[in-house]
C-alpha cells in the first residue's frame, strides 16, 4: 500500500523496471503505441493509490478522474491497493477486470481479457490472493475464494476456481496443474 512519497517512488520505480527500465517519449506518443498508454495508465493507478491513502481528496479527484477516463478508452478496470509493485499489462485489447476484493503480490504480469472475480452487479465478499512473479495468460478466469501461490503461470483461456500451490503451470477449464517447478 502506498502512504508515503518514498512508496510511490518505489512503486513507480519497479513499474518501471518491468518496461526494461525506458519511459514512454515523445515519439512513442506521437506514434500512439500502447506501451505508451499503459504505462500512463499504471502511472496514473499509481498516484490515485497514493493520493487516496492519503486523504487528499482534490488531488486524487484530479487523478481518479484522469485514470477513469483512459481506463474507459484502454478497456481496463484495476481497482487502487489490489497490485504490488512490478506490475506489467502486455497488451491493450480486450478487458482487463481485477475486483476490489483482490490482493497480488509483487511482479505480476497480465495478458488482455483476464478476469479476477466476478463481474456481475451484486458484490460477491469473496477474496482473491495472487503471490508474487505470476504470470496470466490471455483470457484467464479467476472466480471465487481462491488463493494462488507465488511463481505461478496460469495458462490461456483457464478458469481457476480453486487454490494453486506455489511453482506451478495451470491450464485447462477447471485448471489443473500441468508442471510443478522444484
Amino acid at each position: 500500500m502506498i502512504k508515503t512519497k518514498e512508496d510511490l517512488c518505489y512503486y513507480l520505480l519497479e513499474d518501471l523496471k518491468r518496461f526494461e527500465g525506458h519511459k514512454p517519449t515523445f515519439k512513442d506518443w506521437l506514434l500512439k503505441r500502447e506501451s505508451a498508454y499503459i504505462y500512463k495508465y499504471i502511472w496514473l493507478l499509481r498516484h490515485v493509490e497514493y493520493h487516496k491513502n492519503n486523504n487528499n481528496k482534490l488531488r486524487f479527484l484530479f487523478y481518479f478522474i484522469k485514470y477513469k477516463r483512459l481506463g474507459f478508452n484502454l478497456h481496463f478496470t484495476i481497482y487502487p491497493n489490489t497490485i504490488g509493485p512490478g506490475l506489467r499489462i502486455f497488451h491493450i485489447g480486450d478487458f482487463i477486470h481485477v475486483k476490489p476484493n483482490c490482493r497480488i503480490g509483487k511482479k505480476f504480469s497480465i495478458l488482455p481479457g483476464v478476469v479476477i472475480g466476478n463481474k456481475h452487479l451484486e458484490a460477491d465478499d469473496s477474496w482473491v490472493i495472487i503471490g508474487d512473479n505470476c504470470y496470466i495468460g490471455l483470457g484467464a478466469r479467476i472466480f471465487g475464494n481462491v488463493t494462488i501461490g507465488n511463481n505461478v503461470v496460469i495458462g490461456a483461456n483457464s478458469v481457476v476456481t480453486k487454490n494453486i500451490p506455489d511453482n506451478c503451470i495451470v491450464a485447462g477449464i477447471p485448471a489443473k496443474i500441468i508442471k510443478k517447478n522444484e
